[in-house]
């Protein structure tokens, strides 16, 4: 259904550190200088405002990536609040929900987008 997700950044360096330490690898850049990065068919992009306005957090956005394993995630929140992000909602752990049992863990990047790191475990 998703093509790509892309967030807004007031510092585009700042969220390159941020990001290349919370994917693990460096981001590609497209020739406006936004930041790519691909894993599994999925394109995840930062940039700056193409408007010119600042650029600002989604208020009830959360963007979720997922994972193959509760240790990925924990593994994921770790270095994005290593490198500047702010854990938020519930220590990352195992929830119940109409969706199932899923194990979850949220932060905040620098500039305030919501992110969720997701593994979903196989069916009892």
């Amino acid at each position: 259904m998703f093509s790509h997700v892309m967030v807004g950044s007031n510092d585009i360096e700042r969220s390159s550190k941020f990001y290349d330490a919370l994917f693990g690898k460096e981001a590609m850049r497209d020739n406006r200088g936004r930041l790519v990065y691909r894993n599994k068919g999925s394109t995840f992009m930062v940039t700056t405002p193409i408007n010119g306005e600042p650029a600002h957090a989604a208020n009830g956005g959360t963007i979720g990536f997922t994972f193959d394993s509760p240790e990925e995630v924990d593994e994921w929140h770790r270095l994005g609040v290593e490198a500047g992000g702010v854990s938020c909602e519930d220590p990352p752990g195992y929830r119940d929900s109409v969706f199932g049992r899923l194990y979850l863990a949220y932060m905040r990047d620098p500039e305030g987008n919501k992110l969720c790191g997701l593994h979903r475990p196989p069916a009892e």
